[in-house]
């Protein structure tokens, strides 16, 4: 065999080498060469749905593709993300990741898929305060009044959730673990129907998602004790954190973007960089603000860890609290 001279050897070799970088290099800058379609595992209206339409409105004008969305509600947002996990891994097909995917993995005994494994986090888009909310007839006005005014009325206080298992009723379970505090957890097939009974005062307090009280709050039918974040958020200055008065309390729902494992790192990448040039424009900004959440840029690794954290952190809340499971 003729033996190649040195010199055209390490040229090939560095050429070799080479090789499966510049085609990474080449995917990311043809992605996205056709439309991509964003899986929202809600319906159409609320909060989720209106984040992940304002982001898909800004990858749409800034990568040159159309963004669609395509909401697939179902089993508790379990049936969304089943689909994205069974998809083909080539960017073409995005989740909308709801929060609920931290608890859903222990809530849920008999789920197809692991989110952990099956699902790479990408970028977050906005963290999304819960509200402790009671009637404006309730005595308490601040976070200590309402613990004192509950050990003074046990078996009294009916807390209101969105559904069992829901940020809500995980929040407010956490809040009774926390104050030690005793209340009679009242499940409703949604926030509407658990506002509408709280400011009737047939429930006595409500842990309810921003977005969705943020109204009745700024219009006086219901009063706001605290938000559940670690920090007070922007849309409501003036009201403080339950940690505040009750150290070691925090709790937010969230949402961001994901696809299938195995899609290619550079196209992950890519979009991490967007979504997060997105949430930095002062437009962007102030919508998500305007709809009662923080926007929450991260790196694909810091999205990842809170996954996993938070999926152990609210697993051990669900079994303390014996929530009933799926």
């Amino acid at each position: 065999m003729t033996e190649l001279p040195r010199r055209s050897f390490l040229h090939l070799a560095a050429g070799a080498a080479l090789t499966p970088a510049l085609s990474g290099i080449a995917r990311a800058e043809a992605y996205p060469s056709r439309s991509v379609r964003i899986i929202v595992p809600v319906p159409p209206g609320g909060a989720l749905d209106i984040n992940a339409r304002l982001i898909a409105q800004w990858l749409s004008d800034h990568m040159g593709q159309p963004f669609v969305i395509e909401n697939r509600p179902g089993a508790g947002t379990n049936l969304g993300v089943e689909a994205v996990a069974r998809a083909q891994a080539d960017g073409y097909t995005l989740l909308l990741i709801p929060q609920s995917v931290t608890t859903n993995a222990t809530l849920y005994q008999h789920l197809s898929f692991d989110f952990i494994r099956d699902i790479v986090p990408i970028a977050m888009i906005s963290t999304l305060p819960l509200v402790m909310l009671v009637n404006v007839d309730n005595p308490a006005k601040t976070v200590p009044e309402f613990v004192a005014w509950a050990k003074a009325n046990p078996g009294k206080v009916n807390m209101a959730s969105g559904g069992t298992g829901s940020a809500s009723h995980i929040g407010g379970e956490f809040f009774k673990t926390m104050a030690g505090i005793d209340m009679l957890h009242v499940p409703y097939k949604g926030g509407a129907p658990a506002t509408t009974d709280l400011m009737g005062g047939t429930i006595q307090v409500y842990f309810s998602p921003l977005p969705e009280s943020i109204g009745v709050v700024k219009g006086g039918k219901v009063r706001a004790l605290a938000v559940t974040t670690g920090k007070r958020v922007a849309s409501l200055p003036d009201v403080p954190t339950v940690g505040e008065s009750v150290p070691g309390f925090e709790i937010s729902t969230w949402q961001g973007i994901g696809a299938p494992k195995a899609t290619p790192p550079e196209i992950v990448a890519a979009l991490n960089k967007e979504i997060n040039a997105g949430l930095a424009d002062p437009k962007v900004k102030a919508r998500i603000i305007e709809l009662g959440g923080e926007p929450s840029p991260i790196s694909i690794a810091e999205f990842e860890k809170r996954v996993v954290d938070e999926t152990a952190r609210w697993g051990k809340v669900i079994r303390e609290a014996k929530i009933p499971l799926q």
